[in-house]
């Protein structure tokens, strides 16, 4: 069943400019796949700083006479159970920038990289929305691992048929990252998808 993939691929020609493009290094790579992590980061985080918590109105002990340090608050950031300095406010925000042609030119990098390891195949998922048709699918054309089924535009019937598989991600070919080529193992393209891909990859940057 592996030969089916085959003649599918080789109908669709991959466009060089995206798809057999310079990697000078991974710099750009690293620095696309950390912008994604980073842009999905949620500031879910925080801490009270000594005004915020609670309590800590009386004095400890007396100013004099005790013989031991000076305190006017238990809530003083020394303190077990004290406020917190420069602790997380719920307010970060994580985002790194890229530019978008870095972006396109990240992508194509990704792209090349997924070619040059074979982890490419051009064909369409056909499906009436049933999971065990996309189950098939990968079963006939050896995608056991984690696949990433990109298309020009997602139907319901895809997205139904896909949600429920753990190691299969579905995404439009406008939304296609660093992240998603990199981490999936096998990579399934739409003949449609490709021309969206060119079209938007290779862009002349001004």
């Amino acid at each position: 069943m592996a030969e089916t993939t085959k003649p599918a691929a080789a109908k669709t020609a991959l466009p060089k400019e995206i798809f057999a493009v310079d990697v000078p290094n991974h710099e750009l790579l690293k620095l696309a796949y950390d912008s994604f992590l980073a842009g999905n980061r949620t500031a879910s985080a925080t801490t009270k700083k000594r005004g915020e918590v609670r309590g800590g109105g009386k004095k400890p002990w007396a100013q004099k006479g005790t013989g031991r340090a000076r305190f006017g608050s238990s809530r003083n950031p020394i303190w077990r159970g004290g406020g917190i300095v420069f602790g997380p406010s719920g307010n970060e925000n994580y985002t790194k920038k890229i530019s978008t042609t870095s972006k396109r030119v990240a992508i194509r990098q990704a792209l090349t990289l997924a070619e040059q390891a074979g982890k490419i195949v051009v064909s369409d998922v056909k499906t009436t929305g049933k999971t065990a048709e996309v189950v098939k699918f990968l079963r006939d054309n050896k995608l056991d691992r984690k696949v990433l089924i990109v298309v020009d535009e997602k139907t319901d019937e895809l997205i139904r048929a896909t949600t429920n598989l753990q190691d299969v991600l579905l995404t439009g070919s406008m939304y296609l990252s660093v992240y998603y080529i990199l981490n999936a193992d096998k990579i399934v393209l739409s003949p449609k998808s490709i021309d969206t891909i060119k079209n938007w990859l290779a862009k002349e940057e001004k």
